[in-house]
């Protein structure tokens, strides 16, 4: 038992928390390609620009959530989601709108989404440094040790409020992003759209509204996921670098352009991680005796080290793209 808790708390809740964020992040990623067409790499900068933002917000007013029982960080947080919001609609008025008003390819659009993420990483970095810090300004954070009833378990399964938050917001997240698309009017324009832009447009549908919402919601969610993740561990001014890859991948896992597929694939590549730099060898410490020496020996068994864990996504990448480009739920080819 106290091997099947070590393997709760660094892969179930680990990898639970992983998936979600990166389920947050290929959902904006999703949305931006399915309306625009093209890639954007930009969208693990508004991440960091949203947590930020919560960190200039939770040293401007600390102490704030006390008064309603939560981390001040998740309090300031609704007004990072609307200033990531505003940067993300900024942003395309300024450097998108005019590309697609030339009729340019999308790799073009591509190009200058990388340009945004190097300027969007030096105003970051210029204002907030190189170090990491703490969201939790004045506060604790809270840790809860759940210990199981059973005899000889001596090792609790672990959760910290965060994580918890975390957990009720991504529920939250996907159950009103699936009301907002099947259920609302613009929800089912934004669907319109994202099949047959020309169709939308001879509707009479109107697809600068369409691209204003799009960029609203992908903001939104950079700053739910970037912030939540910097509670959980730490604000760091380049925490794109380590975000962009796996929620590309779990995009293109779950099938481009298909926002329940992002959820999915956001899971499948945190899970992945997760498994894959997990010292197997814990759970065999019961059975060591019947096993052959070497494998009874064996001190860690993870399919990769930590410091390597970047790579499962870029191999789960690969993997998809040759064997299904269209991803699990089948969406838009890239």
């Amino acid at each position: 038992m106290n091997e099947l808790v070590f393997f709760i708390n660094n892969v179930v809740i680990a990898g639970s928390v992983t998936g979600s964020i990166y389920a947050i992040g290929a959902v904006g990623v999703t949305l931006v390609f399915s309306i625009m067409r093209f890639a954007h790499f930009a969208h693990a900068d508004m991440m960091t620009f949203g947590a930020f933002m919560v960190l200039l917000l939770t040293a401007a007013f600390p102490g704030v959530g006390a008064a309603v029982g939560l981390p001040t960080a998740i309090v300031m947080l609704p007004l990072a989601m609307a200033l990531t919001a505003l940067l993300a609609v900024g942003i395309d008025k300024a450097f998108y709108k005019p590309l697609r008003a030339h009729g340019v390819k999308p790799i073009v659009m591509v190009i200058g989404s990388l340009g945004v993420t190097l300027m969007l990483q030096g105003l970051i970095r210029l204002f907030a440094g190189t170090s990491g810090q703490s969201l939790y300004i004045g506060e604790r954070k809270e840790i809860f040790r759940l210990a199981l009833p059973f005899e000889g378990v001596r090792a609790p399964i672990v959760i910290s409020e965060p994580q918890i938050i975390l957990f009720v917001l991504t529920f939250a997240c996907v159950v009103g992003l699936h009301l907002f698309l099947n259920r609302s009017r613009l929800g089912k324009a934004m669907r319109a759209m994202s099949d047959n832009p020309d169709l939308a447009r001879a509707s009479g549908i109107n697809t600068n509204t369409i691209v204003a919402v799009t960029w609203v919601i992908a903001g939104g969610l950079a700053a739910i996921a970037g912030t939540l993740l910097s509670l959980d561990v730490t604000f760091k001014p380049d925490l794109s670098f380590f975000l962009l890859l796996p929620i590309f991948a779990a995009a293109i896992v779950g099938g481009v352009g298909h926002p329940y597929g992002a959820i999915a694939g956001g899971f499948v590549v945190g899970f992945a991680e997760t498994l894959a730099v997990f010292n197997w060898a814990v759970l065999l410490r019961p059975f060591r005796d019947s096993l052959p020496e070497w494998l009874a020996q064996a001190g860690n068994l993870a399919f990769v080290g930590t410091e390597y864990k970047i790579v499962v996504p870029f191999f789960i990448l690969v993997a998809i793209l040759v064997w299904r480009p269209t991803g699990l739920f089948k969406g838009k080819v890239i």
